[in-house]
């Protein structure tokens, strides 16, 4: 795909990965519907990059908002080509220390940021991207997708719900769609908000970014970046060895 004049729609676009991709794509020549629920970062984004970008305030966590969200797209920006699923939470739980109820809100939070969102957006604009000429989605997943941490159990089902979802997506697009690619676009650790303090090795969020639209121009249905492309073969050769690795994140 050639990113050049192309609309791309991205989920917590102004922070972290979604951010730098965000910067990336307007580099490239795109116009980005930028998605956050912080509207100060989103207007300090909008003053960045003037009218090519176009904010939307929506707090995934909530399916309303999500649903006002895809509405407003669908009617305002029929030249849509692209929706990076990139948005996430994690919270740190540890389910036999933490007090269940205090700590429900949170678990929900992440499965409706994590997979119920990704899910509503990527089939609500489905029908819009299969009206263009060639289209794509992509979700962005984790390493943990494949191999659990277990600090975040939910955070990593979500991610492997997100995996799952993703391949069987694709495979309706192949039959129904074949211009429409989707992908799963899979992270090492980043150093982003979420990993602030945690882990070494990390790769930086440009660079992260930078290998996700790699991807996209190559129409990749899969995108391993940096460690993570090891990760598939591993899990294949020793998956024991994998979950020990990715145990303790």
């Amino acid at each position: 795909m050639n990113i050049e004049k192309q609309t791309a729609l991205i989920t917590g676009a102004t922070r972290g990965i979604g951010r730098a991709l965000t910067d990336q794509l307007i580099a490239d020549g795109a116009r980005v519907l930028a998605v956050g629920r912080d509207r100060d970062r989103l207007a300090a984004l909008t003053a960045g990059h003037g009218d090519r970008v176009v904010p939307y305030h929506a707090d995934l966590a909530d399916p309303a908002a999500v649903d006002a969200l895809l509405d407003a797209v669908v009617e305002r920006h029929p030249e849509l080509t692209i929706v990076i699923n990139n948005a996430a939470t994690q919270a740190h739980t540890d389910f036999l220390a933490g007090d269940a109820y205090r700590i429900r809100p949170a678990l929900r939070r992440e499965i409706a940021v994590n997979l119920d969102a990704v899910v509503a957006i990527s089939t609500g604009l489905l029908p819009l991207l299969r009206q263009r000429p060639a289209a794509a989605i992509i979700n962005l997943t984790t390493g943990l997708a494949m191999a659990p941490k277990r600090a975040a159990p939910v955070y990593c089902a979500t991610k492997a719900g997100v995996r799952t979802f993703t391949r069987a997506l694709r495979y309706q697009c192949e039959r129904g769609a074949p211009h429409v690619r989707v992908s799963e676009a899979m992270m090492p650790l980043v150093d982003t908000d979420m990993t602030r303090g945690r882990g070494t090795g990390k790769i930086t969020a440009s660079a992260a970014a930078r290998a996700v639209l790699d991807g996209l121009r190559r129409d990749s249905p899969e995108i391993y970046v940096g460690k993570a492309r090891l990760l598939p073969a591993l899990m294949r050769v020793t998956p024991a060895l994998g979950y020990r690795m990715l145990r303790d994140g």
